[in-house]
């Protein structure tokens, strides 16, 4: 097993999720349209790509739609239409339908050549109608079909970003839901994922039948036990020698067993032993690791996605009323409904409906796993989450709580 920290993995790299796999595999197979849900780095792309993997060894046709980089529903058909390029039933008779748009064969054109020229035919007009024929081509197969998109909430929230309203997602969510609807058991199996809630944003935009024929599976973190033996095995694949405790130690320390952030731990602590000459890792190591180098500067690109995301999922006013919600949850240890109270009187004379925003935003940091309801309030399950947050706002976060006091003792 290697370390595959930042990237997806299959095959001998995939651990555990056995499980989940199973039942995956079961709704797919009995025809099910899933939505796969879970925190940042939770696995979801490396556990849709290992379901796809071992699908086509039983003869399944499996599509990877990556749908992060589209701005317009013409750039998310022409990336799914790209991903059939290989499969060439599907590619040969989809470029026949719009042959006046090639120049050269298909055969000669390449993928991305591919992409580039079914894009370049397409527009507000008519991508609905290549859309229809792409899926119709996928149910023509002898063979069944899987098609993961993945990263759709973060295209739909750049559409919702660049337009201003919720018209074209309201269009494409309404387009996608006909077309599965219209095929039935006959069309592809579809599986949507991303690192963005899809169930928060459709909710807040008053368009939540548009997902209803999505089963939602949502991935758990690692328990203690299962996030050791990723540690251990990691440790014996490397040939890195560790102190009994070691790998429990790390558990701790993450408080939460996020498959990403095990494996980048992992990273840290080998380069740390490489660095240092350490024939064997101690316990002690690895408290000295998580500060310098997971909280340390070398770890802020792993983490600064958490707050990127969340960037690219809210409308700027929620973001900021978010990142006031984790400042406190972090700096204080729990996020109260005192606080909240106090947050939304801060607020009220600046945003509009500012009590619906902090509902929007705890909804969108709870689906997405920045912090959960407990006891006196929201608190962060990740502790390595909770340390960098408060790390981040230690010095020039106010709590809410203080200042309510303060103003009221000013009046």
């Amino acid at each position: 097993m290697r370390p595959t920290a930042g990237r997806w993995v299959s095959g001998d790299d995939f651990f555990d999720r056995e499980g989940e796999l199973r039942v995956l595999e079961s709704h797919v197979r009995d025809r099910n349209h899933l939505v796969l849900t879970g925190q940042r780095r939770m696995g979801k792309t490396s556990i849709a790509r290992e379901l796809g993997r071992r699908l086509e060894s039983d003869g399944w046709i499996f599509l990877f739609a990556d749908v992060e980089g589209s701005t317009c529903p013409e750039d998310a058909v022409a990336t799914i239409a790209k991903e059939t390029y290989r499969i060439r039933p599907i590619a040969s008779r989809l470029g026949r339908g719009v042959k006046e748009w090639f120049e050269e064969n298909i055969e000669e054109v390449g993928a991305h050549g591919f992409r580039a020229k079914i894009r370049a035919g397409l527009n507000a007009g008519n991508w609905r109608r290549l859309g229809e024929n792409l899926l119709q081509e996928c149910a023509n197969q002898d063979s069944p079909v899987l098609l993961v998109i993945d990263e759709l909430p973060i295209f739909l929230k750049r559409m919702l970003r660049d337009d201003g309203h919720a018209k074209r997602v309201d269009e494409f969510l309404s387009w996608l839901r006909g077309a599965i609807q219209t095929l039935g058991d006959h069309g592809p199996v579809f599986i949507v994922s991303g690192s963005i809630g899809l169930q928060p944003l459709v909710h807040r935009l008053g368009i939540p039948d548009r997902i209803n024929h999505f089963y939602p599976i949502r991935l758990r973190p690692w328990d203690r036990a299962t996030s050791v033996d990723c540690f251990n095995r990691l440790a014996d694949g490397e040939g890195l020698q560790v102190e009994d405790g070691v790998a429990d130690a790390v558990y701790s320390a993450l408080g939460l067993g996020i498959p990403h952030h095990v494996q980048s731990f992992f990273a840290r602590i080998r380069t740390f032993a490489t660095i240092r000459g350490k024939g064997t890792v101690t316990v002690a190591d690895v408290e000295h690791v998580y500060e310098t180098g997971l909280l340390g500067p070398f770890g802020q690109i792993d983490l600064v996605h958490y707050e990127t995301r969340l960037k690219d999922g809210l409308d700027d006013e929620t973001f900021s009323v978010a990142m006031e919600i984790l400042a406190e949850a972090a700096t204080q240890g729990v996020f109260t409904p005192f606080a909240r109270r106090c947050l939304e009187h801060q607020y009220e004379p600046l945003v509009n409906d500012i009590r619906g925003r902090v509902a929007d935003a705890i909804e969108v940091l709870v689906h997405d796993g920045y912090i959960e309801d407990g006891e006196r309030g929201y608190r962060f399950p990740s502790k390595l989450l909770r340390d960098w947050f408060a790390a981040r706002f230690r010095d020039h976060h106010l709590p809410l709580e203080g200042r309510c006091r303060e103003e009221a003792n000013e009046d």
